[in-house]
């Protein structure tokens, strides 16, 4: 077999994924047919060893958070529903983002995971900024497609493939933690524009530095007994000083949408805001991942598909918006919540994983070619 027809060792599936979670394969990036939603949760990983169930228990209930904080996010009027959809979003991103960074330590730009960046998040990002354009034209006549503006949920797709091809400049970085926090606070002071996420992809790039910086050793740590009672702990206080302070902290401040001059503040009070967002979701996302099970549970399997549960969902929340003022009620508030619950599970499962492959995890292989090289190069 000659170095050309030879196949490219990082396009197998599952190959980039660092130990000891090996079979964990990224969620938010999966290649077509990649275990990170195509396999059983016990199959065996490429590399002989069983996919460790720690990471994707974490990821399932993180995509309960975002499933339900979405749901009630038009009954805010209700005090308890405002409080919990501050201290959801808080760091329910961060976590996935967080996550994102440690299982994209092995990227490179190698021919096979640049083709399945471009499978795994470019064409999805396509096909679901198209298709979230048409219950904009049903409900409100407005039909508005900008492949540089993200809308509603794809944003995150595209800020994650901006700072997935950063990837290789933070691993040579002497502090790029730093430099990483330098640049959130920074793009706080600026009027970005829309396009490409650039207030996101800037304001929470920190959280995906840190999950670069993570090591295996790092998760045991979170593991121990005194670390679950003390995420546990600050968990819980999390939701205490949302309930005693939603109302004091702009909400864009968790949305991460805009400036400090569009939110209304100066950029020294700005600044100290962000980056005690910053600090307050690094540590209840350490809190999460401590609490979270690490043995194998019924929902394990689960968590390797919450793409789908992410990309979908969006279409049944636009469903529920017009009735949102008939359900801004305690009880309403309560039902959506555990509708939340079950919308996650069921968009996570086997059936509308088969039916829905198309658009979240696509077979681009066809588009490929072997890399054309200029003649004399080796």
């Amino acid at each position: 077999m000659t170095a050309a027809s030879r196949p490219d060792p990082s396009f197998i599936p599952g190959f980039d994924t660092p130990a000891p979670y090996e079979a964990a394969a990224v969620q938010e990036a999966p290649h077509p047919r990649d275990g990170a939603t195509g396999t059983k949760a016990a199959e065996p990983a490429p590399t002989g060893r069983v996919r460790d169930p720690y990471l994707d228990n974490a990821k399932f209930l993180a995509i309960i958070l975002v499933v339900s904080g979405h749901l009630i996010e038009g009954l805010r009027d209700v005090p308890f529903a405002h409080a919990a959809y501050f201290y959801v979003y808080t760091f329910h991103m961060p976590l996935f983002i967080t996550l994102s960074g440690y299982l994209s330590r092995n990227f490179t730009f190698s021919p096979g995971k640049a083709r399945k960046l471009i499978s795994g998040l470019a064409v999805p990002y396509v096909i679901f900024e198209l298709a979230y354009s048409l219950p904009r034209l049903v409900l409100y006549g407005k039909l508005d497609i900008s492949l540089l503006d993200p809308y509603y949920l794809t944003w995150f797709l595209m800020s994650l493939f901006m700072w997935r091809l950063s990837t290789p400049v933070w691993q040579q970085l002497r502090w790029p933690l730093a430099v990483a926090v330098g640049l959130s606070l920074m793009s706080g002071m600026s009027d970005l524009p829309d396009e490409l996420s650039m207030n996101r992809t800037l304001g929470l790039l920190p959280f995906y530095v840190l999950g670069l910086l993570l090591r295996p050793e790092h998760f045991e740590l979170l593991k121990r007994p005194w670390a679950r009672v003390a995420g546990a702990a600050v968990l819980l206080a999390g939701l205490l000083a949302a309930l005693a302070f939603h109302t004091d902290i702009a909400t864009e401040w968790i949305r991460w949408r805009h400036g400090n001059a569009k939110i209304g503040v100066g950029d020294l009070t700005g600044s100290l805001i962000r980056l005690g967002m910053l600090a307050a979701g690094a540590l209840l996302v350490a809190a999460f991942v401590a609490v979270t099970p690490s043995r194998r549970t019924w929902y394990s399997g689960l968590g390797m598909a919450t793409m789908y549960a992410y990309l979908l969902h969006g279409f049944v929340v636009k469903i529920f918006e017009p009735f949102d003022h008939k359900l801004a009620t305690p009880l309403g508030v309560a039902l959506m919540s555990l509708f939340g619950v079950v919308l996650a599970t069921v968009l996570c499962t086997p059936p509308v994983r088969r039916l829905f492959r198309w658009a979240v995890e696509p077979d681009t292989s066809w588009a490929f070619t072997l890399i054309r090289r200029p003649r004399g190069a080796r």
